[in-house]
């Protein structure tokens, strides 16, 4: 595992180089304009410093109009595209296990001779803090609680009732299992297929080398960076938004007169956009500090924490209840997982608006949130085959999530099944205002909650950051036409920028504007990833066909005979791992 951020993303060199690599003069970067401490992009850093500007220009100057222009998009683009945004995540997911489990599954990303440069710890540790952090913090809770009092249409139960509580686990398992992580793997995948396997620059324009070309470079490539960045910055602010608001909610109720009583703290936008320049400082400082000193310690820390408050309340909390909800909502999940996944509520209405209100805004959220996931999934998985990439991806962060919203929302559910302090909390405030204080309330019903309490605020804290700080190096990548490494102060500047977008959003109309952005932008990134499937497919199919190939072939000779390599072949003969010998003998002793 190479422990230097130098090293990390690199391209991979000898056979995939002279066999694998297009025949092209270009490099990542080699039109940036450098100075003042950039490294930029000459088309796309300006146009979208230009858009983002105007986009913050016009949300302040509207005021309120702003924020009502922002629900009337929300609605008509949920009741008018809802269909193609489910439609588009379940082909994703059949796309993505036909790569893992086709003959193409065998194929290593960066080539035949990359190593993994993080371990099968620290690669899992990265995913979980980069992919779903704060929306599990949020959600996890107050997502089942208000399906238990509003039940989702597609499986007719009666509110407030077992039936209720079940089909609550099984809606929240769906809207955080394969669906999200597929969105996320596929992205991964092609990203670093492109970059690794085929040297091109780690931006989502080289995913579209197969049809454009060397056009990639051209306007065509900037358009899709462009909207790479527009989606990457917004679905990022939306996350930063949330956890910014349950972070201010934590502090308040922990501190305040319903826990210890010992500070007031006050609730609303001012406290939540200086809670966000605060945090962003922080994100800012770990920016810096580069992805090995800075986003890998942190995402390892993450997981520790969540583990703990994870084992904690699991241990305090009603321990046969969750695994039983546990047990009880993956049934639920499996069972109605197709139907679930093409339910548009347009033939059996959902008088709750699931579909639009969640799913669709959910969907939407995920794929505006891809090119962060993904580009950073694609940074940190040099080495792994594309079965073993999809099977990390796909299944072992789904598998967390349920469990994580088991242990939280069965919690929260027991209580509420019985009548208890949660039932009547979300009772008496409302969804509006028990959406951030869900998960804060739940703890208090169990043993030291003042310490899960504490605890549950500095996990989203330090999840914002990692958040933070993971999309400004992905953003840094867009903007600096794929290079690998960029300035510190590139990082700095889109930190900095994120926090400032997040702000805005919710001066223009809270968490609807945030919910309006991811949701809006995610619905033309929709149509790149659609396409994208195809162009993945060509470059694997191309990749195959050179492993296949006698030129290959005769080169893995030449290289066998000379004794100075180990390979290793698949069942069919197809060569899946070339190393040194050397290397080889040291790292087996």
């Amino acid at each position: 595992m190479s422990d230097t951020e130098e090293s990390t993303g690199e391209m991979s060199d000898g056979l995939q180089v002279e066999l694998f690599h297009p025949e092209s003069d270009r490099e990542p970067g080699d039109t940036n304009w450098q100075g003042y401490g950039f490294d930029v992009h000459p088309v796309v850093f300006p146009v979208a410093l230009v858009v983002i500007g105007l986009f913050i220009a016009a949300t302040l100057l509207l005021g309120d109009t702003a924020s009502q222009a922002y629900t009337w998009l929300f609605n008509t683009i949920g009741s008018t595209f809802g269909w193609f945004y489910l439609l588009a995540v379940n082909v994703f997911i059949v796309v993505l296990l036909f790569f893992a489990f086709s003959k193409y599954g065998k194929i290593k990303i960066g080539g035949v001779e990359a190593e993994k440069e993080f371990s099968d710890f620290a690669w899992m540790a990265m995913l979980f803090s980069a992919g779903m952090g704060i929306g599990l913090m949020f959600f996890s809770v107050t997502e089942p609680i208000y399906y238990f009092n509003s039940p989702p249409a597609f499986f007719g139960a009666e509110a407030t009732t077992g039936g209720a509580a079940a089909a609550a686990m099984a809606q929240t398992f769906f809207h955080w299992g394969f669906h999200p992580w597929a969105v996320y793997g596929l992205v991964g995948l092609g990203l670093a297929f492109f970059s690794f396997n085929r040297g091109l620059p780690l931006t989502f324009r080289s995913i579209f080398w197969p049809l454009l070309g060397d056009r990639i470079y051209g306007w065509p490539g900037h358009v899709i960076d462009l909207v790479t960045v527009f989606a990457t910055l917004f679905g990022l602010s939306t996350s930063l938004g949330l956890g910014v608001a349950q972070v201010n909610s934590g502090l308040s109720y922990v501190l305040g007169s319903n826990m210890l009583g010992v500070a007031n703290i006050p609730t609303g936008t001012i406290p939540q956009v200086l809670l966000i320049a605060g945090i962003t400082l922080i994100a800012t400082a770990s920016v810096a500090a580069g992805l090995d000193n800075g986003v890998k310690r942190l995402s390892t820390i993450n997981l520790y924490l969540m583990f703990a408050l994870l084992g904690f309340l699991l241990l305090v909390g009603p321990t046969v209840f969750i695994l039983s909800a546990w047990v009880e909502g993956l049934g639920a999940y499996f069972q109605n997982i197709l139907g679930l996944g093409f339910f548009t509520g347009t033939l059996a209405p959902a008088g709750n608006g699931t579909p639009t209100a969640w799913t669709v805004f959910y969907w939407g959220w995920w794929i505006a949130w891809s090119p962060f996931v993904g580009m950073f999934i694609a940074r940190i998985s040099k080495g792994r085959s594309i079965r073993e990439f999809v099977l990390g991806v796909l299944f072992l962060p789904s598998l967390f999530s349920t469990i994580w919203l088991a242990t939280f929302g069965g919690s929260a559910l027991n209580s509420a099944l019985g009548g208890g302090a949660v039932q009547q909390q979300y009772t008496e405030l409302g969804y509006g205002a028990f959406e951030t204080l869900g998960m804060f309330i739940t703890l208090n019903q169990y043993p030291l909650g003042v310490v899960s309490g504490l605890l549950a605020t500095l996990l989203v804290v330090t999840f914002f950051v990692t958040s933070s700080d993971s999309g400004s190096l992905v953003v840094d990548h867009l903007t600096s036409g794929g290079k690998h490494d960029v300035p510190k102060t590139q990082r700095i500047f889109w930190a900095l920028t994120e926090g400032l977008v997040a702000s805005i959003l919710l001066f223009g109309g809270g968490l609807t504007a945030l919910q309006t952005a991811a949701i809006t932008t995610g619905l033309p990134f929709a149509v790149i990833l659609t396409l994208m499937c195809y162009t993945v497919y060509l470059g694997l199919s191309n990749e195959y066909q050179i492993l296949e190939s006698e030129e290959f072939a005769e080169t893995i000779q030449d290289l066998s005979e000379r004794g100075d390599v180990d390979v290793v072949t698949s069942g069919d003969q197809m060569v899946t791992d070339v190393s040194d010998r050397d290397e080889s003998a040291s790292s087996s002793d």
